[in-house]
């Protein structure tokens, strides 16, 4: 009301996700207490609400409580509730049969054999680590495992922890879902959502990985994993962080093996939550340049991803080609493919055809021909092409 203005219980209970009828209780209450008085019908409509502002006590009780914490918003839940919520939608309890994860690996074009190994992976609901050469589709293949889950689950907009505020629900991480068909909405500080997917690169820190407590306005923001729970968190481009990967596997290896976090909140108070989701780490090193034996042990999970065999690099380069309404020519690619990736021996990638077709487009705009797939045009954008000469994999 602070912040509102002048305002209706209904307009009230909108804005904390509370009932209507325990908004008004409260309002009853803080008008007894002479805190709040009531500033008439919201309309003319006789059966209207009744509209309040904040009287002087009123306002320095607001202001008080502003100096501990500046949230408004959804009332939190508590931390038990969230506890009970996230282990009954547990990512484990949701089951990927080859049907669903042929479905969404539909878009990718990749081999038989790694199908086989990601599906026992996703139904683990514990950590895999993704490993090959750059551009073969790995960050790909770890959003599109997240598309196969299909629960609808319910995470809270924030949630109450040693008395403070953590906020937790985030539009640009949780897809809202719709509820099936006849199931009540019920508690409004609960969001109905996918599984959430999160993605984090080169950019995360391992301070980021705690809760953020703003200091202005006093309240926490969940961190990016914790936001993760019941779904998907991907740890891209893994060994570019700016700490070493050994540092970010001591950091999980408790949550990896018992399955659990432990937080700090500011005054020293600390608190356990669960650690349910798949962790999918994706990087371009070997396995053995990560970490010790007792932090990759922690990773159930290890799958290479091959570079391309040349029937599926065509197969790649095909389906681009009709993308952008580029003519497929197969005698031009044969050539191409012996010189770049046989005699020179370079590596194959799956972001290679993507890649040489953009530089085409843009050079046939400049030089004002007909897009085509054509031998000068192709070697003209492979000197933009960052590749890699092969090397031994054990």
């Amino acid at each position: 009301m602070h912040a509102g203005g002048t305002l209706t219980p209904a307009q009230i209970a909108d804005v904390v996700k509370l009932p209507k009828l325990v908004c008004r209780q409260l309002i009853k209450q803080m008008t007894a207490l002479m805190l709040v008085e009531a500033q008439g019908l919201d309309s003319a409509d006789i059966k209207s609400d009744i509209r309040y502002s904040l009287t002087n006590l009123g306002k320095s009780w607001a202001l008080d409580a502003l100096v501990l914490s500046q949230y408004i918003g959804p009332a939190p839940v508590t931390l038990e509730a969230f506890e009970a919520q996230i282990r009954s939608q547990s990512i484990s309890h949701e089951e990927i049969h080859r049907s669903e994860l042929d479905r969404a690996l539909s878009h990718l074009v990749i081999p038989d054999i790694l199908k086989a190994q990601l599906g026992p992976a996703a139904n683990s609901g514990r950590s895999m680590l993704l490993y090959g050469e750059p551009g073969n589709g790995k960050t790909s293949l770890a959003e599109a495992l997240g598309e196969s889950f299909q629960d609808v689950v319910s995470f809270p907009f924030a949630i109450l922890a040693g008395n403070q505020i953590i906020r937790f629900h985030d539009e640009t991480l949780h897809q809202t879902a719709e509820l099936p068909a006849g199931q009540p909405r019920g508690d409004l500080r609960w969001v109905p959502c996918h599984r959430p997917v999160v993605i984090a690169g080169g950019e995360l820190m391992l301070h980021m990985l705690d809760l953020a407590f703003e200091h202005t306005a006093r309240f926490y923001e969940a961190p990016m994993h914790l936001k993760a729970l019941g779904g998907v968190f991907v740890l891209d481009d893994f060994g570019r962080q700016s700490e070493p990967p050994q540092a970010y596997l001591n950091r999980w290896i408790v949550p990896l093996e018992k399955g659990f976090d432990i937080l700090s909140l500011h005054t020293g108070k600390k608190f356990s939550v669960p650690f349910d989701q798949l962790v999918v780490f994706s990087s371009n090193l070997m396995p053995e340049e990560m970490g010790d034996d007792a932090a990759l042990r922690r990773i159930y999970f290890k799958i290479h991803v091959p570079s391309p065999t040349k029937e599926d690099y065509f197969s790649i380069f095909e389906g681009a080609c009709e993308e952008v309404g580029i003519a497929w020519q197969p005698e031009v690619m044969d050539r191409f493919y012996q010189d770049k990736y046989e005699t020179a021996g370079f590596v194959t990638s799956g972001a290679h055809p993507g890649f040489l077709l953009r530089h085409i487009l843009a050079a046939c705009r400049y030089l004002e021909r007909e897009p085509e797939l054509s031998l000068d045009l192709l070697e003209l954008a492979w000197r933009n092409v960052a590749a890699s000469k092969r090397r031994d994999r054990r």
